[in-house]
């Protein structure tokens, strides 16, 4: 159980010849307690965290209207918790994943999306790892779209294949009915001939809008919608206002928070404000900066290994109101300190102060969303994984 949850703790470690460091340390990760836990907060909340259910590797979660909660999991598999329920629930019908091992850093199923008018047409969005043949260990990310009914996923069709692209990939849908997908580079974060490294835009069906920035472009993608990024694990579009919020892992150091705009490049792997795993800054010029591209709102150095996000809008946690939540799967590379980040902004988005949350737990939080209760809900990639609720404490 020990070595699993370690190796789960090395994806994206990658770092040729520096062998220590990319195994790096044994780490103080431990099994999730059956709580609940009680924590007072920095703006004066006590809360109570209760495990509501225990699943394999949760990686992302959405509620549909009913407020019934879907997971999608790195086994390639979906589930739902009924409204009111603790019950983990079979979701059937979806795409089949790579049947890769979960010690393999393999992610089956990954970002999930509702579409804007699922209570119309009951469209389900899922980012997976597609094989591309039968039998083939060759795997490339997909998005799918399936309608849901009766808990089952329906005729499930890919609208997005991501030609040899793999890593963790995330969607969203914007205020005007387009989907994003947020893409891990694969080396060429810059070029504009390949998707890997980018947010795409797309039309719901897949087709690519006829106003992306690069269209008619001689030598650009057009699903192309910003550039320059590493890997997108979390994206957010913000009910109120509509922009959309990106979360971005560094390598050892340089998360990020960003404002995703049409057209932008947001500059790696050309600067980045962390370190690259051997030690030296990631930026050429020998400084953590971003001049000539655009910058974080946000930013962790050491990282926190940044995943899913959510900006609380509710009442039921009152104090937190307008802050920015977000989770991590490791601080400063060692295993077993994964969190939830709170960001407090002022009203042009600068930040004030962010407090580390769940710390003690030592458990990989992998996303964060607000539930139409108008509580927290966390989801912890483990093997003895969980989803979490926060509330008010008694």
């Amino acid at each position: 159980m020990k070595a699993l949850r370690l190796a789960l703790g090395l994806v994206c470690i990658v770092c040729g010849p520096v062998a220590l460091a990319a195994q790096g340390p044994p780490g103080i990760s431990e099994p999730l307690g059956a709580g609940p836990f009680n924590y007072r907060t920095g703006e004066g909340l006590n809360i109570r965290v209760t495990v509501l259910a225990r699943l394999t590797a949760p990686y992302a979660m959405t509620f549909l209207p009913n407020g019934d909660l879907l997971i999608t999991q790195r086994t390639g598999e979906l589930k739902r918790i009924a409204k009111g329920t603790t019950k983990l629930l079979d979701v059937p019908g979806g795409p089949r994943a790579g049947g890769m091992p979960l010690r393999s850093g393999v992610h089956g199923y990954m970002g999930i999306a509702l579409h804007p008018q699922f209570a119309r047409n009951g469209y389900v969005y899922i980012a997976y790892l597609k094989p591309q043949a039968e039998g083939s260990r060759d795997r490339s990310i997909a998005v799918t779209r399936a309608r849901y009914a009766d808990g089952a996923l329906h005729d499930p069709k890919d609208i997005f294949v991501g030609e040899g692209l793999g890593g963790p990939t995330t969607v969203a849908f914007t205020a005007d009915g387009k989907l994003l997908i947020g893409t891990t580079e694969g080396g060429k974060a810059q070029d504009p001939t390949w998707l890997g490294g980018k947010m795409l835009r797309l039309n719901d069906d897949g087709s690519v809008p006829k106003d992306n920035p690069f269209v008619g472009k001689e030598g650009w993608r057009p699903e192309i919608f910003t550039l320059g990024h590493r890997t997108a694990l979390g994206l957010f579009v913000h009910p109120e206002t509509g922009v959309i919020f990106e979360a971005e892992m560094g390598p050892n150091g340089g998360d990020e928070i960003n404002i995703i705009k049409p057209g932008l490049n947001y500059g790696w792997p050309l600067v980045s404000l962390g370190r690259n795993y051997p030690g030296p800054w990631q930026s050429k010029t020998n400084e953590p900066v971003h001049t000539g591209f655009e910058v974080p709102i946000v930013y962790w150095e050491p990282s926190i290994s940044v995943t899913g996000l959510t900006f609380y809008t509710g009442d039921a946690l009152k104090q937190w109101k307008g802050n920015l939540f977000v989770g991590g799967v490791r601080y400063g590379e060692i295993s077993g300190t994964g969190r939830v980040e709170r960001v407090v902004f002022n009203d042009k988005l600068e930040e004030i102060r962010r407090e580390s949350l769940l710390t003690d737990l030592h458990q990989r939080v992998r996303d964060v969303k607000q539930g139409p209760d108008g509580l927290l809900y966390v989801a912890t990639d483990e093997e003895d994984g969980a989803i979490l609720r926060i509330e008010p404490a008694p």
